[in-house]
């Protein structure tokens, strides 16, 4: 079982910045790829960025690519997602999940979530 507390969500203007940490207690972290996901009120849940256990390698959304930096600590359990030049539309709870093996896109392949942060950008 991994345990997963997201942290750092708030409320911040259009063009501002945030970061988010999902810091992990449980079983080996780095047993683990770590993904980020958001859901904005009445959408589907969706990909952000993904990291594998090394921190080597990365993945984004089209839409938040050049914007958002995924990176991990393993010493500390945690990672973090930098988000520089928020807009509107990044407005979400943001989730941050593990999966045992590689990083993927995909929703239902990750098998540990945390409760979510709230983001909300003002315009």
């Amino acid at each position: 079982q991994v345990q997963l507390v997201e942290s750092g969500g708030g409320l911040v203007q259009a063009g501002g910045s945030l970061r988010l940490s999902c810091t992990a207690s449980g079983r080996t972290f780095t047993s683990y790829a770590m993904g980020w996901f958001r859901q904005a009120p009445g959408k589907e849940r969706e990909f952000v960025a993904a990291i594998n256990w090394s921190g080597r390698s990365t993945s984004y959304a089209d839409s938040v690519k050049g914007r958002f930096t995924i990176s991990r600590d393993n010493a500390k359990n945690t990672v973090y997602l930098q988000m520089n030049n928020l807009k509107h539309d990044d407005t979400a709870v943001y989730y941050c999940a593990a999966r045992s093996g590689y990083y993927t896109k995909g929703r239902d392949e990750y098998d540990y979530w945390g409760q979510g942060t709230q983001v909300t950008v003002s315009s």
